[in-house]
């Protein structure tokens, strides 16, 4: 009962943040730099965070939160919310409309509900552990396990560690032997594209964010495997982690690229 009370108010909260940010899209006032990483905030960021935490607050006062803008709430409870109200303000900001918005509600450091809504595509994922994944209310998943010569995959990292030296050249590695990797700006617009089955697999480095679990339970639901650089399951929740999600019949492939990316 509580979580479909939890989806419904979740996705109510997207849809009105999402028509917001649309009817802002190509009009910002101001444009700020959060820290040295050249992460940015906009006057749209804040009020979108603002609509979406006014919904959760009214029906779910007890519940923690943890926002882009905002912070944490300091609540303890066994439930909380992450929210990251503009998934891709770097895109949104200079005219790029590759964004979205993340509502994850988890359960004791586990994710239990994700909603991603892409407002450009009109597109809203939604995802119930052990319920699987939907796109506008029609089930997604990942596509048959397929031979390739080369991979399409998804590049994401944290913002401190852009320029450590591993990271440089796991990246590098992977550009060169895929067919192509992309970094979106827009981490859960990559999720949704693994979960539907447009790329075969997702490396993280170190992320951190409001952002990540909405997009590992949904691709999770799809019908992918996250594990980390080692291949061990991941569940939970962790404060920067490194993982590989893709199909399971994949994994050794990735482990092994990302193996090979990391060796000196």
């Amino acid at each position: 009962m509580l979580m479909n009370i939890a989806k419904e108010v979740a996705v109510a909260a997207a849809y009105e943040a999402g028509r917001y940010i649309k009817e802002r899209f190509g009009s910002i006032i101001r444009i700020d730099e959060k820290d040295e990483h050249g992460d940015l905030v906009t006057e749209v960021d804040l009020e979108a965070e603002a609509i979406i935490l006014a919904k959760l607050r009214s029906v779910f006062p007890d519940h923690a939160i943890r926002s882009e803008e905002a912070g944490d709430d300091g609540k303890q409870c066994e439930w909380q919310w992450l929210v990251d109200p503009l998934d891709g303000t770097n895109n949104f900001a200079v005219g790029l409309p590759l964004f979205g918005i993340s509502i994850t509600l988890m359960r004791r450091r586990e994710p239990v509900l994700s909603v991603i809504y892409e407002p450009i595509t009109d597109r809203l994922y939604t995802a119930i552990v052990g319920e699987g994944a939907n796109c506008n209310q029609r089930p997604v998943s990942l596509n048959p396990a397929r031979a390739f010569v080369k991979a399409r995959v998804g590049w994401i990292q944290g913002h401190a560690v852009q320029q450590r030296d591993e990271a440089v050249q796991l990246r590098h590695y992977i550009d060169v032997h895929t067919k192509r990797m992309m970094r979106l700006w827009a981490p859960t617009l990559q999720w949704s594209m693994l979960a539907r089955g447009d790329l075969d697999a997702i490396m993280v480095y170190h992320s951190e964010g409001e952002d990540l679990y909405s997009g590992i339970l949904l691709a999770m639901e799809a019908g992918a495997v996250v594990v980390d650089f080692e291949g061990n399951p991941f569940s939970g929740s962790a404060d920067q982690p490194c993982l590989i999600a893709c199909h399971p019949e994949h994994m050794s492939t990735f482990m092994s690229m990302v193996a090979e990316g990391m060796k000196r």
